[in-house]
């Protein structure tokens, strides 16, 4: 009996309470999993639906008159093809502001340090100054 090692005694609360933490702890692990699948099929759906919305979007305006991207509608206003107008009234809600900053010496040309004029590259600033 001397080589028998003594076992520590645990006692049953002691047990009961390591038991009801595990079932916790298990509990708690599947609801987290639960939540993280349930936002991500929630987010799936939020992507899906905003695309759809864009496409049906898309449709009603220009879709019988063959502009279904934008690459069409690019290309549309661009080359002033047969639906320039649908295309051109089509954008319409897209209101820009006065530039920030104002503007300066507007009757001068872009070229001669102007704002009036072709601005060939920069036209991406001034249409941030707009926004």
């Amino acid at each position: 009996m001397a080589t028998e090692e003594a076992k520590a005694v645990v006692p049953e609360s002691v047990l009961k309470k390591r038991k009801r933490e595990e079932q916790w702890a298990l509990a708690k692990k599947q609801a987290a999993d639960a939540k993280k699948k349930k936002d991500r099929e929630n987010r799936k759906l939020i992507f899906t639906r905003a695309q759809q919305y864009a496409k049906e979007y898309e449709s009603q305006g220009l879709g019988k008159y063959g502009i279904i991207c934008m690459e069409d509608l690019v290309h549309e206003i661009m080359t002033v093809g047969p639906h320039f107008k649908e295309a051109n009234n089509f954008l319409w809600p897209f209101k820009l502001k006065a530039p920030l900053g104002g503007l300066k010496k507007k009757r001068r040309h872009y070229v001669e340090g102007g704002d009036a004029g072709n601005r060939e590259d920069y036209i991406n600033e001034l249409i941030r100054r707009m926004n």
